[in-house]
């Protein structure tokens, strides 16, 4: 079975890919900042802002998943803490990949790439066809759209280099070790009550267990080569989550606020809170996208949103990134079981 490298391997999305790969009999090695024990793949020390040891981790691969990215918590400070690693180091790994001979790679992109710097009102669904306008977005969509650039840039002029970008939306679904994402982190933050209401942010959601099969499939599609994918469902309300997380969690003892933050205190908020001010971005604004190419060329299901945000919290409050409520729970009426996707 092929060799497939993984970047950032001890990642969020990254952490799937591993699993993904390896239940489907591929070989897996990955890049890592230190390593930790994992006996069920290769480890190589390699980071987006270095040259050192890229040789070393394309070497003998037949493809590549260049997931590694900095998502930031709030705004940077100066957005070349985004932009540079996103861009040199998607650039990095290109080069690596390139020049061992590797067939194809999958990069993860996002949606940020795709949804960005629209003005207010603009509200249609976008597809692959899209390109968020980097002058009018903020650091983070703005990385991702330029190193996806670079990498479209870098495939046309190395033709025997397959590339294939995935543009996930906002990453729910469980955590693998005590080190939320981001992305995750606001699920975090309801059960623990740590917001005083519930802020009208929408997003289009995507499971990072279906994200990672996603990306096998990328590997495994021939017709793949040369595509854009949007993974994400429809538009998901931060109310719409808060009032499912409560429904399932209330019972056992949290208390998931449900009620709406105006914008004004939003905006208030922001000025000390660098995660809400990352929000400021998609207040009362829906996050429109389409994932029918990917359900139509690679056969892609995603996983209902309800089962990804009680996984995410679950998996949290598992790990000890969530408090458990001290008080005696009620008896919960639990979820009906849902089949697992099929790939």
């Amino acid at each position: 079975m092929a060799r497939v490298l993984v970047t950032g391997a001890s990642g969020f999305v990254a952490g799937h890919c591993v699993d993904e790969l390896l239940s489907h009999g591929y070989t897996v090695r990955g890049t890592v900042r230190t390593r930790r024990p994992d006996s069920r793949i290769e480890q190589v020390e390699a980071d987006l802002t270095d040259d050192r040891g890229w040789v070393e981790a394309v070497a003998g691969c037949d493809a590549v998943l260049h997931v590694a990215s900095p998502f930031p918590a709030g705004p940077p400070r100066d957005e070349r803490e985004l932009t540079g690693p996103a861009v040199d180091g998607t650039l990095r790994v290109l080069r690596a990949a390139a020049g061992a001979g590797v067939r194809r790679v999958v990069l993860t992109s996002s949606i940020a790439a795709i949804t960005a710097g629209r003005p207010r009102g603009d509200d249609r669904v976008r597809t692959e066809a899209d390109w968020s306008d980097v002058d009018k977005s903020s650091a983070y969509p703005r990385s991702k759209t330029l190193a996806e650039r670079a990498a479209w840039r870098f495939a046309e002029e190395h033709p025997s280099l397959e590339l294939v970008a995935l543009n996930p939306g906002m990453v729910l679904g469980p955590i693998q070790h005590p080190s939320a994402a981001t992305s995750v982190a606001v699920i975090g933050r309801l059960l623990n009550r740590e917001m005083p209401a519930v802020p009208n942010l929408g997003f289009a959601t995507v499971d990072v267990r279906d994200v990672a099969t996603a990306h096998r499939l990328a590997l495994e599609t021939p017709g793949a080569a040369g595509n854009r994918y949007v993974l994400a469902g429809e538009n998901v309300w931060f109310p719409e989550m808060a009032a499912i997380l409560a429904e399932e969690f209330n019972p056992r003892g949290h208390r998931v606020p449900t009620g709406r933050l105006p914008y004004w205190l939003m905006w208030t908020l922001a000025r000390f809170d660098r995660t809400m001010r990352i929000g400021l971005e998609f207040a009362n604004r829906p996050e429109n996208v389409t994932a029918e190419k990917a359900v139509r060329d690679l056969g892609w299901r995603q996983r209902p949103v309800r089962d990804s945000l009680v996984d995410t919290a679950e998996s949290l409050l598992a790990h000890g990134l969530a408090s458990r409520p001290k008080v005696s729970p009620a008896p919960s009426a639990g979820r009906r079981p849902q089949p697992e996707p099929r790939s």
